[in-house]
């Protein structure tokens, strides 16, 4: 298990540094530490608490879509999702998803696929609000039709922004969809019942082995997909889901608070709070790709994709990105281990036992 850590956090730390040099192959480095030098650094104090709120709306929203199954203390839900958040940014492959639910059952004995769709159910909340909030972005802030900007062999313009938009909204058009459908008791039984019909398909195999895969594997799988409507089950109860959506938009645009405060420290950083979370918005799209622990590389290529639709340089927007960068994750890894230190949970153990939980 120690060797596959140290490989793993290995191949992460080579993906960041392949992250990293994508993003400043480009950058004038003496540019990029005047601009360093530069930053009036007292700002990023109430940056770094402002973004670290956040995480506490987050525990609080996460708490709320497990008590269709599972009444949680705040501190049950809390410890868990910063260590989650916390491997996210060591180790690749996002495993701080799969942790957050293995701690559950570890410590609450709430079942693993009960609590990975919870985590399921988050992200969808995530991307139907940064979705919304891009559209109206993109309605209210002025972006010149006709500019065009190409960074690191990508090509950005307003028309692609608002190819990215509508491919999101029907995106999170089909999550919703499959909420709705997970959510109707026909379509639960519908589906179980074509499970448990599975062993009918092998039944040339000979009545021992449909046995076993019926009880060994149907069952289970029956049970598991209760545990998934259970943890999508928010939409039924409307006055959850709106304190959910509520939770959702302050976590977003305090985060977007964090960086417009840190850009009051930096130098040639002059855009509008709207703008900023425009930015914000396209950081938090790239991301949402398949990325290196902790978002290194892609999260700085994000704020100078973003900010260059403002005027902002290469130079000053990466060190802008970066700076915001360090102000929101450091928090993240320090809560994380004081959190694993707190509930004494193994973090090696936990990172590469998820594959045997149901």
């Amino acid at each position: 298990m120690k060797r596959k850590y140290i490989i793993s956090l290995a191949i992460g730390v080579v993906l960041s540094i392949i992250g990293f040099y994508w993003s400043f192959r480009n950058v004038p480095v003496d540019e990029l530490l005047a601009y360093l030098r530069d930053i009036d650094y007292v700002w990023l104090i109430p940056a770094t608490v402002i973004g670290f709120s956040t995480y506490f709306f987050r525990a609080l929203r996460w708490r709320i879509i497990l008590s269709a199954n599972a009444q949680l203390s705040f501190s049950s839900c809390y410890h868990p999702m910063m260590i989650g958040f916390m491997i996210n940014s060591v180790l690749p492959a996002r495993v701080g998803e799969l942790a957050r639910p293995a701690i559950l059952k570890q410590k609450e004995n709430v079942p693993f696929s009960f609590g990975i769709t919870t985590v399921g159910t988050e992200r969808i909340l995530d991307a139907i609000t940064l979705i919304a909030l891009l559209a109206w972005m993109l309605s209210t802030v002025q972006i010149d039709p006709d500019l065009e900007v190409d960074i690191q062999g990508y090509h950005l313009s307003k028309e692609v922004l608002d190819r990215i938009a509508r491919g999101m909204i029907g995106v999170s058009a089909g999550l919703v969809v499959l909420v709705v459908a997970m959510n109707i008791p026909a379509f639960q039984r519908l589906l179980k019942a074509g499970v448990l019909k599975i062993p009918v398909i092998f039944a040339p195999a000979g009545k021992k082995f449909t046995e076993k895969l019926y009880h060994k594997f149907c069952l289970p799988l029956t049970g598991i997909i209760d545990n998934i409507a259970s943890g999508l089950s928010l939409i039924r109860h409307p006055q959850k889901l709106v304190i959910c959506i509520v939770y959702s938009l302050l976590i977003w645009l305090l985060q977007a608070v964090a960086f417009q405060i840190v850009a009051l420290g930096s130098p040639s950083i002059d855009i509008s709070f709207t703008q900023m979370t425009t930015v914000f918005i396209i950081i938090c799209f790239f991301i949402m790709l398949p990325s290196v622990p902790g978002y290194w590389g892609i999260w700085e290529a994000g704020g100078v994709f973003g900010l260059s639709l403002f005027g902002v340089g290469a130079s000053e927007a990466l060190g802008f990105s970066l700076t915001v960068h360090v102000v929101l994750l450091l928090p993240v890894l320090v809560a994380g281990i004081i959190s694993a230190i707190f509930t004494s949970i193994n973090i090696m153990k936990i990172s590469y036992g998820t594959e045997t939980q149901q």
